[in-house]
């Protein structure tokens, strides 16, 4: 739907955390008035409703992905089941009936528990910031096939993790510095490079406010069960020490994370990170 200029000024000073359930708000409630174009004075209305409604709104949690059911165009790993798996698993812990006897005063989306899966390493999602972060990712490995130094793969990588060895006629790649994105593999002709782990990587605690912090990562690739699991530990830690409705990352423990992460340590996909 078309924007004024005006408009879309005015929508960029939402909060960026509510900024597209608002925008979305806009544009339902214009296009319900039978207008083509969202006006400055569209957006405020709408905004204003918004934030006296916003207890109504509140639900205990926020879960969302970058593209929703469209899709991630660079996906790496489709998420749409996890992500019905997880809210499956959310909703059976009434995190609103927890924060509501947490929490003195009015419920705000400030306190809602946030979860995100981002299909691919450009995270547009923002998994680094919220309680949990889900990355899709697939790892690349190599095959007995013979490389014909063709570069395709060395063009398509953006974190150029891939080299060629002229001497060896074969790829190196540092790992160190590879997302797990999966490119490569998709883009080689030979099938030299082919999928090695294949699942999600989990990162714990990120949030903004007056104290932000970037969430922390285990180490590892995961599968779809052990996300879940994982998921499942995180919400009970959370509802365990969560005295007044305080996010995730402020009562996570380094002695909490390293559990975690020892816990699933050998069941990961790829155990070459340990």
């Amino acid at each position: 739907m078309e924007w004024t200029r005006n408009a879309d000024e005015s929508i960029q000073k939402v909060p960026f955390f509510v900024r597209k359930r608002v925008r979305a708000r806009v544009e339902k409630e214009a296009k319900a008035a039978g207008k083509e174009i969202v006006s400055k004075a569209d957006v405020k209305a709408t905004q204003a409703r918004y934030l006296a409604g916003m207890a109504s709104e509140i639900k205990g949690y926020q879960i969302d992905t970058c593209f929703g059911p469209g899709g991630c165009p660079n996906r790496a790993v489709v998420g749409d089941q996890l992500l019905q798996k997880i809210e499956s698993l959310v909703k059976g812990k009434d995190l609103l009936g927890f924060l509501r006897k947490r929490v003195a005063g009015d419920l705000k989306f400030h306190h809602e528990f946030r979860i995100t899966l981002a299909e691919c390493p450009n995270a547009c999602s923002q998994p680094q910031i919220k309680d949990i972060g889900i990355i899709a990712a697939c790892s690349p490995q190599f095959t007995e096939a013979a490389c014909t130094l063709c570069e395709t793969c060395v063009d398509a990588c953006k974190e150029r993790a891939i080299t060629l060895d002229s001497a060896k006629e074969y790829p190196q790649i540092d790992f160190s510095c590879c997302l797990d994105c999966g490119k490569c593999m998709q883009v080689c002709p030979t099938g030299t490079i082919s999928q090695g782990a294949k699942g999600f990587r989990v990162q714990l605690g990120g949030k903004l406010g007056r104290h932000p912090q970037l969430a922390k990562e285990l180490p590892g690739i995961y599968s779809e069960h052990k996300v879940l699991q994982i998921v499942k530990d995180c919400l009970d830690v959370y509802t365990q020490n969560s005295q007044h409705g305080e996010r995730f990352g402020q009562i996570l423990t380094s002695a909490d994370f390293e559990k975690i992460a020892m816990r699933y340590k050998l069941t990961c996909l790829d155990s070459t990170l340990y």
